[in-house]
């Protein structure tokens, strides 16, 4: 899976639900709008080679623990890049 929005960037800032905000340019964007040059993928579950997708918004991590594909797994021990990205 590749980063395919401004949600899946090191610099998107979510303001709310709806908007965020650009550390870069610092413009108004949405978490779906597109990508641009200067994106910076930052480290999801969703791009771990230990989450495994099991409905649309769900998977397992290391097939036992509950793990959201947007979650944020800059902190995780076991985080291991997808040889896909």
């Amino acid at each position: 899976m590749e980063a395919e929005s401004c949600k899946d960037c090191k610099y998107y800032l979510p303001v709310d639900v709806f908007r965020g905000l650009c550390k870069l340019s610092k413009e108004k964007i949405g978490p779906d709008d597109p990508i641009c040059g200067k994106a910076l993928k930052i480290a999801k579950c969703k791009f771990c080679e230990n989450y495994l997708s099991e409905k649309e918004y769900l998977g397992k991590c290391m097939g036992t623990t509950l793990a959201y594909p947007d979650m944020i797994a800059a902190k995780c021990a076991d985080f291991k890049w997808n040889n896909q990205n």
